[in-house]
């Protein structure tokens, strides 16, 4: 056996015990990658079957409901866009100070956060309220659509935006102290009093009022605002977190300016990927309707196959910033690549059993020969997409941890739109290859992508990024 396998197996066996214990108090250097990703890979999954109850929900009141919704949708994504710019700044700077054991600059850096976060939200607020309905009136939306649509976007998008940007702050700020199991629990709740809450308001249980899409919008306040009492609640519990709310006003300049030089670039690499791939779902809609609803349910049974490696990630970033800051990033170098076998391993299983499965798993969605049998093609080709892509889901987020960022941002641009979009309209276009060929361009986009990050992580450069 080589001495990788042994090291990987040692590492999967340390990983089953540290699960199986129960720690009330988390030194957030010493925390085992599991308790930091299993609890993330669970909320990722509980949020996204809530997601779909919410649709399922709203399209047994109104189609006009759905539609509205789903297309301020779009507008609430770029706004929490926006407060990832300071999550993501803020949790990397965080995790570095952690790991330099330097806990009064890292209350600073709390601080900071919340500050930026919230005149963000304000900001936001603002904006939403103002130009509302000024924007939907640009798209020409039937009168019922338009004011559902205004209706869950001022109530969500304006009087919620405090709410969601300081729950996703806190939340960052739990998870960066390695109280992920915290972040966990918090969410399910909040997810469940949405749910409950829509209920309430599409249903009129309880003889209550059925308020529609307006009371949707408010029980998606509410959660938030119960999300965020709750994890002040837990915060404030563990006395290793430095959270406080005096003294704002004396944090350096030089704190902001490291949140922003880590998050601005971050956001426009998440902004980038996901424009682009609204550029190829119009590809798509020019094959037809099969390949649309081909390329929604495909996404849709990909997307358990990537949250895995995407939580893992997540770990593998904190642990990363851990690491460094504590002057230890030969630790961090061959624990990822750990972090990365395990990674590519679950994914590529994971799609193995798509594929034995999918006869079953397709027919839940659809009859349609046609559809069904493009949807098996794409799903072969998800072995090629998704290993790529788990190298990136791991590999991109511990660079960033480092302090490592402009690298795999503009590596990222570049490939995205010059082998991801431009491939997928040759090959799927031009070429007539259809989805295979769209999906053979996103596999080469996340493959080529990920090779070039696995030799920055084996270059070592990024050993000269730290932040601390």
């Amino acid at each position: 056996m080589a001495p990788l396998d042994i090291m990987l197996i040692g590492e999967l066996f340390r990983w089953s015990n540290a699960i199986m214990k129960a720690q009330k108090s988390i030194n957030p250097g010493s925390v085992g990658l599991p308790v930091l990703v299993l609890p993330i890979f669970l909320e990722s999954l509980f949020r996204m079957l809530v997601s779909s109850i919410d649709t399922f929900m709203l399209s047994s009141y109104a189609q006009e409901a759905v539609a509205g919704v789903g297309m301020v949708s779009q507008y609430m994504f770029f706004i929490q866009l926006l407060f990832t710019i300071v999550c993501t700044g803020s949790g990397i700077v965080l995790a570095q100070y952690l790991g330099a054991e330097r806990k009064e600059e890292s209350g600073l850096i709390a601080q900071a956060g919340a500050v930026m976060v919230l005149m963000l939200a304000l900001l936001v607020t603002v904006l939403v309220l103002a130009g509302s309905w000024p924007l939907l009136s640009l798209y020409p939306l039937e009168p019922k659509v338009r004011t559902y649509a205004w209706q869950y976007f001022t109530i969500f998008g304006g009087f919620g935006s405090a709410f969601i940007a300081f729950n996703m702050f806190q939340g960052t700020v739990l998870r960066t102290y390695g109280y992920t199991r915290d972040a966990m629990y918090i969410s399910i709740i909040a997810n469940l009093i949405n749910v409950v809450g829509n209920a309430l308001a599409l249903y009129g249980w309880f003889g209550l009022p059925v308020t529609g899409v307006a009371g949707v919008a408010v029980s998606s306040v509410v959660s938030q605002i119960a999300a965020v009492i709750m994890t002040r609640y837990r915060i404030k519990k563990h006395q290793n977190i430095v959270f406080r709310s005096e003294g704002w006003r004396t944090v350096p300049a030089s704190i902001y300016r490291k949140i922003l030089e880590i998050g601005v670039p971050s956001a426009g690499e998440a902004l980038s990927y996901n424009v682009g791939q609204i550029v190829i779902m119009a590809m798509v809609t020019t094959l037809g309707t099969y390949a649309m609803s081909a390329q929604v349910y495909a996404q849709t049974l990909v997307r358990f196959v990537f949250v895995a490696a995407m939580s893992i990630g997540n770990g593998a970033q904190i642990k990363t910033g851990y690491f460094v800051g504590a002057k230890q990033p030969e630790a961090a170098y061959k624990r990822v690549y750990l972090y990365q076998i395990a990674g590519t391993l679950i994914s590529v299983s994971l799609v193995l059993l798509l594929n034995i499965f999918k006869r079953p798993l397709i027919g839940i969605f659809t009859h349609v020969k046609e559809i069904a049998v493009v949807t098996y093609n794409m799903l072969f080709v998800s072995f090629y997409v998704e290993t790529g892509r788990s190298i990136n889901l791991i590999t991109i987020p511990a660079l960033k941890g480092a302090g490592d960022v402009q690298f795999p941002v503009m590596v990222g641009i570049v490939s995205m739109w010059g082998l991801g979009v431009l491939g997928a309209w040759l090959l799927g276009l031009h070429f007539g290859l259809g989805m295979v060929g769209i999906w053979l361009a996103v596999g080469t986009d996340e493959t080529i992508r990920g090779i070039i990050m696995l030799f920055r992580w084996k270059s070592k450069r990024w050993m000269t990024k730290a932040i601390v």
